[in-house]
């Protein structure tokens, strides 16, 4: 199965250029669009909005990222309710990170496992939770990041999707950890393609991912010609998914970053076809 995950645009930029997106993708028909959710909840009526939408007007399965932080239990439940009366069925549960050199307040949760059990009450919902392969970047240990997500499979995750990863080998290595660990739920790889040397620089520093030295190789020698690091990062993306989708992964997830042309080439080389929704 593909699943493809798309942003809100940042405030003060019109929302319709997420739905030009969605145009030049839906007929791709994933198994379902993803929406992030802003880590300041700038955007959080805006991932509902858009959630919805793609419900509404696209027929199809949408997944809306939902944070904890810096909401109460009465704001969970509101946000719920709107989805569930638009027709999603379908929540990525994520603690979100805290607002910049300020104090979380207002919350009723301080954990994604927490907002995980208070989803499931509504019994209505499929829930997504975060994996992390090489580990969260605030984990003290690889041991403990496992921990924490058999965690949140407790208490109701119905399947993960990981943050990205450069090497196959890494995810390959999470699984075994995860599955040796009592987690039997699908795990979903999520592949990130490299496209933008200063994008891709600052997110490998937030989450703390490895750059094997093949793909070092290729940001060393494209780093300066966007043209040309476009194509090499697409072809690395295309044989992360092939190498993948031969060891029988359940699908995977492609952070688009809202670029359709891009996405749709990367789609069309790894000749993934159209697969009914399994969310």
């Amino acid at each position: 199965m593909l699943s493809l995950e798309v942003f809100p645009p940042k405030p003060g930029y019109p929302i319709d250029s997420v739905f030009e997106t969605l145009d030049g993708l839906a007929d791709l028909s994933p198994g379902f669009f993803s929406v992030t959710y802003s880590p300041r909840g700038d955007n959080g009526c805006r991932t509902e909005e858009i959630a919805c939408r793609i419900r509404r007007d696209y027929g199809q399965e949408s997944l809306a990222h939902l944070t904890c932080l810096c909401h109460g239990r009465n704001e969970i439940e509101a946000i719920l309710d709107r989805l569930s009366v638009c027709g999603v069925e379908n929540v990525l549960a994520l603690r979100g990170d805290p607002p910049e050199n300020s104090h979380v307040t207002g919350s009723d949760f301080r954990y994604a496992f927490q907002l995980i059990r208070e989803v499931k009450k509504k019994g209505c919902f499929c829930v997504g939770a975060a994996a992390y392969p090489e580990g969260h970047v605030e984990s003290p240990s690889i041991h403990q990041d496992i921990d924490r997500v058999k965690q949140k499979v407790d208490a109701g995750a119905d399947f993960l999707i990981t943050q990205m990863f450069f090497d196959n080998r890494v995810f390959f290595d999470f699984l075994h950890r995860a599955r040796w660990r009592g987690i039997e739920v699908p795990v979903i790889p999520g592949i990130m393609p490299v496209l933008n040397f200063r994008q891709i620089k600052r997110i490998i520093y937030l989450c703390g991912v490895s750059i094997p030295a093949r793909l070092l190789r290729i940001l060393e020698k494209h780093g300066g010609n966007s043209g040309d690091l476009q194509k090499a990062g697409m072809e690395y993306a295309v044989q992360q998914i092939t190498g993948l989708l031969s060891q029988g992964v359940p699908g995977v997830h492609l952070y688009t970053m809202n670029r359709v042309d891009e996405t749709r080439r990367i789609v069309a080389a790894c000749g993934i076809e159209s697969m009914e929704s399994s969310a």
